[in-house]
């Protein structure tokens, strides 16, 4: 019996992409966490693809360098050099069909039959890579993680979903969104539904609007070629954003699992009205300066800035308005979600913030008596900052460990799924075709601040 007879099947990942930002910042990172906190197989490979001649030990330096600076776990040299021995770098050219024949051969080398594709390339490569694996490693047992943004529009989207159906089956595929993986977001279910004091005041009865925002204080910085052709509602909102809003207001699931969270987030995405009059409900911006980035054309239209009025056509949110808002070169940098529930006798109405970005944690402002004798009334607040706590900071995954985790155990609650993706898109590309339409301004606003003047009219955005 030869060595290569005695061998184990063994469970991998691929990386597309092994030499881009991603994979250095993010998902090598979190698989050394993943790693380090036993949760991958003994026999797991992690298989990077790159086109650079790299030697395997001059990769696994530039790998040990990038893990040490993000991992969420503690570098030991001992842990990263067992690490590194599930590393494994394979120049190809992606571009080219016939190399995945020779990768073929490699995974029959290796004795792999359990498949994890992650594209962490630009979607341009998407459909190239498809068929590529189509074309020779069609007998492999294999899922597939895409990143956004999924397709350039509906229709391009449509296509590439079919291409990928084909090969790996609908229920393979995994969109992913590392929002949806971020704890405060995995937290807004908890904190409707397993405590008494939000879930039966979580409607029109009791709340005036809430609003979702999403601040960033770069610009930008190395994606301007892809940016300028997506902007801020396909880059933020599309996916994002209205996948916040869904946890956000979604009736509660009939059932237990996955496909009850997935079947109420498309319940209430399909019950989005479309904006009529896109001058009442869209403010679009471009940060001063933009078109003196990089990369970017000098006659460039594309929004940095937008903010939504966004109504539900449910019992449950009639008449509530839901804004949401992101931008590029603001001067916070902060995501979060804040419920304004109604006042009662003119005191000011109570406020729940939930902040999911740089700080995790949950603010709620209520009213009592002043001390003294007058009856006046003042704001209390209860501020709890979950990640101000170290343990918690350590013992809480980061986004992309909690997702690829997800992945390789068949979990799919925490990634997108194509019917919620067509609705997103088709909510979007039909506000875009109204704002050109009905020639909506693009306004200007200064870096730094928190946007345009003009999307303070819509409501009085809280931050916390």
């Amino acid at each position: 019996m030869t060595g290569l007879e005695t061998m184990k099947n063994r469970n991998a990942i691929t990386l597309f992409g092994g030499t881009g930002d991603l994979t250095y910042r993010k998902l090598l990172p979190a698989l050394y966490n993943l790693d380090v906190l036993g949760q991958l197989d003994d026999e797991f490979k992690i298989i990077v693809i790159g086109r650079r001649p790299y030697t395997p030990d001059q990769y696994i330096e530039i790998a040990r360098d990038w893990v040490k600076e993000h991992a969420r776990t503690k570098f030991d040299e001992e842990q990263f050099s067992s690490y590194s021995r599930r590393i494994i770098y394979f120049k190809m050219d992606m571009t080219d069909e016939e190399e995945y024949r020779i990768l073929q051969m490699f995974y029959d080398f290796m004795r792999i039959d359990q498949h994890v594709y992650y594209y962490a390339v630009a979607p341009s490569f998407f459909l190239t890579i498809t068929r590529g694996l189509k074309k020779y490693c069609s007998e492999n047992n294999a899922k597939v993680i895409v990143e956004k943004p999924f397709g350039e529009n509906l229709e391009k989207a449509g296509m590439l979903n079919d291409e990928l159906a084909e090969f790996f089956g609908q229920e393979e595929i995994y969109h992913i969104d590392h929002y949806l993986g971020k704890e405060m977001i995995q937290n807004i279910l908890s904190l409707r539904f397993k405590n008494i004091i939000f879930k039966g005041i979580w409607n029109k009865d009791f709340i005036e609007n809430i609003q979702i925002s999403a601040a960033e204080t770069v610009g930008v910085g190395t994606r301007a070629s892809y940016y300028d052709k997506s902007g801020a509602l396909k880059d933020m909102v599309q996916n994002h954003l209205l996948q916040v809003l869904s946890l956000v207001a979604m009736e509660e699931p009939k059932e237990e699992g996955s496909r009850g969270i997935h079947d109420s987030q498309l319940n209430l995405l399909s019950a989005i009205k479309p904006i009529e009059n896109v001058n009442d409900s869209l403010v679009m911006a471009q940060y001063d300066g933009y078109l003196e980035e990089e990369n970017i054309s000098k006659d460039s239209k594309t929004e940095t800035y937008a903010a939504l009025k966004i109504f539900v056509d449910n019992e449950r949110w009639d008449g509530v308005p839901f804004f949401i808002r992101t931008g590029k070169k603001l001067g916070d940098r902060e995501t979060q979600v804040v419920v304004q529930f109604k006042s009662i006798d003119n005191a000011p109405g109570n406020v729940l913030v939930i902040k999911i970005q740089p700080d995790e944690g949950v603010y709620f402002q209520f009213n009592a008596k002043k001390p003294g004798t007058e009856q006046e009334l003042q704001p209390i607040s209860l501020d709890f900052c979950q990640s101000c706590i170290l343990e918690n900071r350590m013992n809480t995954p980061e986004a992309y460990e909690r997702l690829l985790y997800a992945c390789f155990k068949g979990d799919r609650s925490l990634f997108s799924q194509w019917d919620q993706i067509v609705v997103s898109w088709t909510f979007v590309n039909d506000l875009l075709a109204k704002y050109h339409e009905q020639g909506a301004p693009l306004y200007t606003y200064p870096q730094g601040s928190m946007g345009p003047k003009e999307a303070d009219e819509f409501v009085n955005w809280i931050k916390k």
